[in-house]
């Protein structure tokens, strides 16, 4: 049974009512917040293990939320956008949301995908998962932690899955759909532009050298590639 505390941020009250009865029915505990304000101020009291998060919300909206959570914490964010909002979910994601769910959506989809996320960084640690190593770069992904010049640097849940898949197998080139279903774990519906998103964010968080890289495949994808 399921223990995880969620919290829910929405102005609707329909929308945590319905969130809310489909969650508990798993045995996640649900937690309200109906402004960005009240949103930060439940995350800071309840220490939730997962955000859903609504994009548009009083005092502040759900960018602004995420963002000033991101600056110090890790906590698997899930947004719910509009139909049509592309752009703002597109900011979101770049901003640190580890996924998006477009309204009006399947209560039931949204459930699924809580317990996908939670599933992956709450699974027992398995010793056969090694940590990696590359000059000046270090992925844990029993932990989570990726490790930069020896300093712990932060990475969303889903920036250390994708790190470390492409660092497992270097000089393979994984195209995008390939990274959407061994990352995410579900149908994505071909939207690949996710995977470009949490790539540019990860790129920006890694230091620049000559000893390896994240190198762009044209048309195809990404690989990691370490130079001799």
């Amino acid at each position: 049974m399921n223990t995880a505390k969620i919290l829910i941020c929405d102005d609707q009250q329909m929308i945590h009512e319905t969130l809310s009865e489909y969650s508990k029915a798993e045995g996640f505990t649900c937690v309200s917040a109906f402004d960005g304000q009240e949103a930060l101020d439940k995350f800071a009291a309840e220490k939730p293990d997962l955000i859903v998060l609504d994009l548009m919300m009083p005092k502040k909206s759900g960018i602004e939320v995420c963002q000033e959570i991101r600056r110090e914490h890790t906590v698997p964010i899930i947004m719910l956008t509009a139909k049509g909002e592309e752009i703002d979910r597109i900011l979101g994601l770049e901003l640190g949301a580890d996924d998006y769910i477009v309204k009006p959506f399947s209560p039931r989809e949204v459930v699924a995908r809580i317990k996908v996320v939670l599933r992956r960084i709450q699974e027992p640690r398995q010793e056969n998962r090694q940590i990696l190593r590359f000059p000046r770069l270090q992925i844990n992904i029993n932990n989570y932690e990726v490790w930069v010049d020896d300093e712990i640097v932060l990475f969303t849940p889903k920036e250390v899955e994708l790190l470390y898949k492409l660092c497992s197998s270097p000089g393979r080139v994984f195209n995008r759909e390939k990274l959407l279903s061994s990352v995410w774990g579900y149908d994505y519906f071909g939207d690949t532009r996710v995977v470009d998103t949490q790539i540019k964010r990860i790129r920006q968080k890694l230091p620049e050298t000559e000893e390896w890289c994240i190198r762009s495949i044209y048309g195809v994808g990404y690989k990691f590639e370490v130079r001799q």
